[in-house]
């Protein structure tokens, strides 16, 4: 997705909130509007400087998670880049009730916790974006602009046996799919042809055809159409 233009709003203190969009840019045209929320003010004051860089319009800042919340009531921003652990609500905590207050807003995490239980934790109530503070600015930026389009983005220092073992231990109670099957299926109900599932996961079109069919013939469902449909119902995918 492109970043639109727009006009840097004021700078805001905790406990107000931004005009809701550049008043030189079209409805079309309106910047990402994001809230920041972390109890050091430096960094947040670093990290509001570098997405203006980017364009993005930085509506609000909180230094907790329960003014977090409230500020997202108000302003409704596209993202909440939220700290794992600040004072009286922590940051998947404060995501939950955010999604509560503010549907539309999509949650990322932004941390120095890179364990199992963290990553977990914020799987588990919804977030969508992962991103350790060890990483450079283009990760952040990546991580908004895929959860934005309805992907996931876990950054690259978080160890991918995590994400495994997490997935394992959900998979069994939600559908009989192997995580390479998962992976497929989700590729399969966004609509990409076999050539394009096995280009995308690096295997041979044999390969993910090979899938494909063990998908059906596990779920018995043997259309496209139905695919979807059971994507959607185990949040592969969005409707």
């Amino acid at each position: 997705m492109s970043l639109a233009r727009g006009v840097s709003s004021p700078t805001l203190n905790r406990t107000q909130a931004a005009a809701s969009g550049s008043p030189s840019a079209s409805a079309a045209e309106k910047p990402l509007r994001v809230l920041l929320a972390d109890d050091h003010v430096i960094f947040r004051q670093g990290v509001r400087t570098l997405l203006e860089r980017y364009e993005f319009e930085i509506v609000a800042e909180a230094g907790d998670g329960r003014e977090a919340i409230q500020l997202a009531k108000d302003v409704k921003p596209d993202v909440a880049i939220l700290d794992l652990a600040m004072p009286q609500l922590s940051g998947p905590d404060a995501a939950q009730q955010i999604a509560q207050v503010s549907p539309q807003t999509r949650a990322i995490m932004l941390t120095m916790y890179s364990e199992e239980s963290s990553v977990a934790k914020a799987l588990d109530v919804g977030i969508t974006g992962y991103v350790l503070k060890i990483q450079s600015a283009a990760d952040l930026v990546q991580a908004i602009r895929d959860v934005m389009a309805g992907g996931i983005y876990l950054s690259p220092g978080i160890s991918q046996s995590i994400v495994k073992a997490y997935l394992a231990r959900h998979q069994v109670a939600s559908h009989p799919l192997t995580v390479r099957e998962q992976e497929v299926l989700r590729l399969v109900a966004e609509g990409k042809t076999t050539r394009e599932v096995a280009q995308l996961l690096g295997i041979s079109v044999k390969t993910a055809e090979s899938h494909r069919m063990r998908i059906m013939a596990k779920l018995d469902i043997h259309d496209t159409a139905g695919l979807v449909r059971y994507a959607i119902r185990q949040g592969l995918i969005q409707a």
